[in-house]
């Protein structure tokens, strides 16, 4: 999974997991030529490798030792850990959206990995406990439609999508969207609480988090539920209630495409040439899950933006690790946290391979992008549930 021998990395990830999926055993060799996965030399799985266009090579049992070796020696900051399962992955997204609008089911589809697709019917009836990962992506919790009304409150799509929104929350049982919402970003709270693993990314990210922290609080102005927020609203915030955010200040502007001051989009003073961001370095055999969502085969990667397209640094609990950060505007681009028994990452912008994805862009064709560092995070994600260690016996 180096920069030079691997010609597709994102579709690696979906060999990988086909191979988990067939009971085969697996391993990933972190920081080891870039992630490498160890998998039993099988004719099924060389096959499979080739129709892909997968590179791989070929190493005897000596050959395999040795490298295992090298690995576990205590001077060498790489490790060895052992993927049990492959996960069962949930994309929470709307019926009749488009598989581009999402750059998760964008790159499963690409590394030809399953998932299934589901939306707020299926949260609130508790179907999460299907799922072992579930992924979150450009969507509004706080019941303001994406903030998108001052651009687009007349354009049909808005329109429709707001009726939309105001018939599901009214069929399931609720007086405004806002509250329905709430309710979804509950069920998924618990779901990780429970031991399930979340990635959200985009305006997935904040807006969960400022939802479960309004509870109980209208912070939506008349154009989106009706009537009037909340007065003093902010003084109501709950930051206790949060998964990684701390001490933000909401947006009042109905017109204002932006939820609150976490987001970095129009703090940036970064030129495109300059727009990066590095991947931190853990150690491997004590910091086992964030060097897994670190694997790359490049510490820089470069910057894409979104609604959300960084986090301030400021903003970010003291629990939750940076994973990825641009240092030229102390921004945190890739984070992860634990919640319960479960773990959340939030990813920042909308396509690793789209810098300035607008609605209506063409969608990104990742067979020109198939060494994606970008992408790879998403795909770590992907798999870190398969690492899940089992219980310790008592």
């Amino acid at each position: 999974m180096d920069e030079v021998a691997q010609k597709n990395h994102l579709k690696a990830y979906g060999i990988t997991y086909w191979a988990l999926d067939k009971q085969y055993k697996a391993s990933w060799l972190l920081n080891y030529r870039g992630g490498s996965f160890l998998l039993p030399d099988v004719p099924e799985i060389r096959k499979e490798c080739q129709i892909r266009g997968v590179s791989f090579e070929v190493i005897s049992d000596a050959e395999m030792q040795s490298i295992l070796d090298d690995i576990s020696s205590p001077s060498q900051n790489m490790e060895t850990v052992v993927l049990e399962k492959a996960p069962k992955i949930a994309v929470y997204s709307p019926p009749g959206k488009q598989p581009w609008d999402d750059a998760v089911t964008m790159v499963l589809t690409y590394a030809e990995i399953p998932f299934k697709v589901i939306y707020d019917e299926e949260v609130l009836s508790d179907q999460l406990i299907l799922y072992d990962w579930l992924h979150l992506h450009h969507e509004d919790f706080t019941g303001q439609y994406g903030k998108f009304y001052g651009a687009y409150r007349n354009a049909p799509w808005y329109i429709e999508q707001k009726k939309e929104a105001e018939a599901l929350a009214a069929k399931l049982g609720y007086g405004k969207v806002s509250q329905e919402k709430l309710g979804v970003a509950k069920k998924i709270r618990d779901f990780v609480i429970g031991g399930g693993f979340m990635f959200a990314m985009c305006s997935a990210t904040d807006s969960f988090d400022i939802a479960l922290s309004a509870e109980g609080v209208d912070i939506c102005e008349p154009m989106f539920d009706g009537d009037n927020s909340d007065a003093n609203y902010q003084s109501q915030i709950d930051y206790n209630k949060t998964f990684a955010f701390k001490n933000f200040i909401l947006d009042r502007k109905p017109e204002h495409y932006e939820f609150s001051d976490i987001d970095m989009t129009e703090k940036r003073r970064i030129p495109f040439e300059k727009d990066y961001f590095t991947l931190m370095e853990f150690s491997a055999k004590w910091d086992v899950i964030p060097s897994m969502l670190c694997q790359n085969h490049t510490q820089l990667v470069k910057g894409f933006m979104g609604q959300t397209t960084a986090f301030d640094s400021e903003l970010i609990k003291s629990n939750v690790l940076i994973l990825g950060k641009n240092e030229l505007n102390d921004e945190a681009r890739y984070i992860h946290g634990q919640k319960g028994k479960g773990f959340f990452t939030f990813y920042g912008g909308h396509d690793p391979e789209d810098y300035q994805h607008r609605v209506g862009d063409e969608p990104t064709v990742l067979d020109l992008h198939p060494t994606s560092p970008g992408f790879r995070l998403i795909l770590n994600n992907v798999l870190f549930p398969a690492a899940r260690k089992k219980p310790q016996k008592t």
